[in-house]
């Protein structure tokens, strides 16, 4: 039985980092040279998939989509067919092409220049125990730390500090002073670290413009060599850069340059002053024994991205731990991304033998018996996790309560800390900030062009801002919603977002206690509180006279700034066009400069004119030819000015939500 089906180029199968980097790299260099150009025209063709199953719905055995194929017309005589069990092309050999010059030819390897970029595969990973004891691998929605889909946490932040980066033998120089036998690195691992960087430092200083699909194949070569080796860290860091290269290349929607910026720095950074223990990391989250466990639903968040959707619900047990119970899967097509998002929602949770879904165990509760979790806080459903449903609790009844007791800044200072623990091994809403707040109305937020909603939290003026902008989703209409009654008193829940002035991304509310204290008209049944990525605020959950009295908004948010954007811009300046973006405009450097000393970041000065003065001195060869592969020095001195950057973000939002002015 055959069915078919018409693909747009989103929507082709992923394909795995060593089968790009195996046909990019058979190209000739004349070849090589025409690739990205190919790839942009074989994106404007669309795939027909195939899947031929047996009448018995089991194919040859391994699965309906064993034998799925997508085969794309590129003329009236070329045609590509990709062979991709289970949507995933695994090898150069799943590609085949029926042009004369197969399989030397240019089009199978723009091919997988276009395809979305699979998970790595665990396979190759060390040798360890299971996933989870007993159990049948990751928990629901869940896959190895490798490759994951996106979690309800940002990935991972934390770096060194820029003297730091300045000091540290580099992994070539071999022992540190005060280092664990154990962490060195071998001969071999000393080697796939130094070409890693080597491919990076390549990538960084060609630009987004630049970094076509041959620098692209060139990184994740390095990386599939160093998780052979089992490097895992600096591979999965690798594959997000040339991820995110692409949705950068691409225009997509959820492309954000910073985000791009960040993977560089974290890729540098690991590969420069790494450990051995940090460079490898670990190929899958474990899951550890958890035993008994009462368990209070807090909140469900919806995830969108480019390539997956789901809900998260977030729980707490009696100990005040967080943990999170997922379903997330890929999907095919953006547009449809929220509705998946809702509808999973809707489903069972898979856990023991619970009978409630998503969206109730937001309000209710589990009794988990023979738990286990990651040191992430994900919970396993293996085959002897047994779970009922339970009573749930408000957020002002014990231990739901304990969250909101410590204060805001204490609170800001351990979601800080918490971005430079790797993400595999961050605690579970380290994250979230649980905050008692007074509406204030809109008002102006530095970054923003639009009036963003305002709070007052502890004297703190604090921006709410949407934790996601998928117009499907109802963060946005809720937000606008509570916009229009300034006054009221809320709990709520939210993810902080650094900046140099108090602001966090909304995710839940609730009802707030207390004498003559307008708040939300929530019912018991709704346990007082709403999930506002899934569920909609109507007018009758208003007071009604909550627009009798409109607080003043603080001009906190207005007020002027250290200029640590001059080095934020010149920074993702440098992601967009290279190192050569810094050899023009000398009198505008010695005017940011200025601004830099002035405002008494001498140490941001120097390293910007040190960032300008290694884009500027390159090497050259016995003909007087720029040597393309002399980028190395250039990407450390990159390195150490995105690390202080990084440092000083960081501590002008722990100033800001302890009530200092920034300077």
């Amino acid at each position: 039985m055959t069915d078919s089906q018409t693909l747009a180029p989103a929507q082709w199968p992923a394909v795995r980092a060593e089968a790009v980097a195996e046909l990019v790299s058979a190209l000739s260099p004349r070849l090589q040279k025409r690739l990205d150009g190919a790839a942009a025209k074989l994106a404007d063709r669309p795939a027909v998939r195939s899947s031929v199953r047996a009448e018995d719905g089991t194919g040859d055995g391994t699965g309906d989509s064993a034998r799925d194929e997508w085969r794309i017309q590129v003329d009236e005589e070329v045609v590509l067919v990709l062979h991709a069990p289970d949507g995933v092309i695994r090898t150069a050999a799943d590609v085949r092409c029926s042009c004369l010059l197969a399989p030397a030819c240019l089009h199978r390897a723009a091919v997988v220049t276009a395809a979305p970029l699979a998970a790595a595969d665990t396979d190759l990973a060390e040798p360890g125990p299971a996933a989870e004891p007993d159990g049948d691998g990751a928990g629901p929605g869940t896959t190895a730390s490798t490759g994951a889909p996106p979690g309800p946490d940002t990935p991972p932040t934390g770096t060194a500090k820029p003297d730091e980066a300045a000091a540290t033998p580099t992994p070539a120089t071999g022992e540190r002073p005060g280092e664990d036998p154990g962490d060195r690195l071998t001969p071999a691992e000393t080697e796939a670290v130094q070409r890693l960087r080597r491919s990076a430092a390549a990538a960084l200083a060609a630009g987004v413009s630049g970094a076509g699909g041959v620098p692209q194949a060139e990184l994740l070569r390095t990386a599939y060599q160093a998780r052979l080796l089992g490097l895992h860290r600096p591979a999965v860091l690798a594959a997000t850069v040339v991820t995110r290269l692409r949705a950068a290349r691409a225009g997509e929607p959820d492309h954000r340059l910073a985000d791009l910026a960040t993977a560089y720095r974290e890729l540098l950074a690991v590969t420069t002053i790494g450990t051995g223990g940090e460079l490898r990391g670990t190929a899958r989250q474990t899951y550890q024994e958890a035993g008994s466990l009462r368990l209070y639903g807090l909140f469900a968040e919806p995830l969108v991205s480019a390539t997956h959707a789901g809900v998260t619900v977030w729980t707490v047990d009696a100990d005040g731990r967080l943990s999170t119970v997922s379903d997330i899967t890929p999907h095919s097509d953006p547009v449809e991304a929220a509705q998946l998002a809702q509808a999973a929602a809707t489903r069972s949770v898979r856990l023991g033998d619970a009978t409630l879904s998503h969206r109730e165990l937001a309000r209710a509760g589990l009794v988990v018996q023979g738990a286990t979790r990651t040191v992430s806080g994900r919970l396993g459903a293996g085959a002897k996790v047994r779970a009922v449903r339970a009573a749930g609790a408000d957020w002002h009844q014990p231990p739901v309560a304990g969250l909101w007791q410590q204060p805001p800044a204490v609170q800001a200072e351990r979601a800080l800390a918490a971005e430079r623990t790797p993400y595999e091994l961050r605690p579970a809403g380290t994250g979230l900030l649980f905050l008692d707040v007074t509406l204030l109305g809109p008002g102006a937020v530095p970054g923003f062009t639009t009036p963003q909603l305002l709070a007052d939290c502890a004297g703190l003026t604090v921006a709410l801002l949407p934790a996601q902008d998928h117009p499907k989703l109802a963060f946005r209409s809720n937000l606008a919603l509570l916009a229009a009654a300034p006054g009221l008193r809320l709990r709520v829940i939210g993810r902080l977002e650094r900046a140099a002035h108090p602001r966090i991304r909304l995710l839940a509310v609730g009802t707030a206690r207390g004498e003559d204290a307008p708040t939300l008209g929530l019912s018991n049944e709704r346990q007082h509180r709403v999930s506002l990525g899934l569920e909609r605020l109507q007018r009758a959950d208003l007071p009604p006279d909550a627009d009798a009295e409109r607080p003043t908004p603080s001009q906190a948010l207005e007020a002027s700034q250290p200029p640590v954007h001059l080095l934020t811009r010149r920074l993702e300046q440098v992601v967009t066009s290279g190192r050569r973006a810094l050899t023009a405009n000398l009198t505008q450097g010695a005017a940011e400069a200025r601004l830099l000393r002035e405002a008494g970041l001498g140490t941001g000065e120097q390293l910007l004119a040190g960032l300008r003065s290694a884009a500027a001195e390159q090497e050259r060869d016995v003909f007087g030819r720029l040597r393309a592969d002399d980028h190395v020095g250039f990407a450390l001195s990159w390195l150490a000015a995105a690390c202080y950057q990084e440092e000083l973000a960081t501590a002008l939002c722990a100033a800001a939500w302890q009530g200092r002015p920034a300077g």
